[in-house]
């Protein structure tokens, strides 16, 4: 199973509101959220023993991470 930490969601959180300011708005899209996913859970993520021996990369986790996460 993989995973990013608690922190990872505070940073995605905070990241995702100030990308939605830089853009004008007082809100977050989901497309904010997808827009900084990436670099925000990059180094954030925190792989398993069967992640690292499959040769799982962080990316490959992000990228399955913010493809699980239903858009409202």
């Amino acid at each position: 199973e993989f995973g990013a930490s608690p922190r990872a969601t505070l940073a995605l959180a905070q990241g995702s509101r100030a990308h939605a300011f830089l853009r004008g708005r007082a809100f977050v899209t989901p497309d904010d959220v997808k827009a900084i996913g990436p670099d925000v859970l990059r180094h954030r993520v925190l792989r398993t023993y069967e992640a690292e021996a499959e040769e799982v990369t962080s990316d490959e986790i992000v990228s399955r991470i913010l493809e699980a996460i239903p858009v409202p």
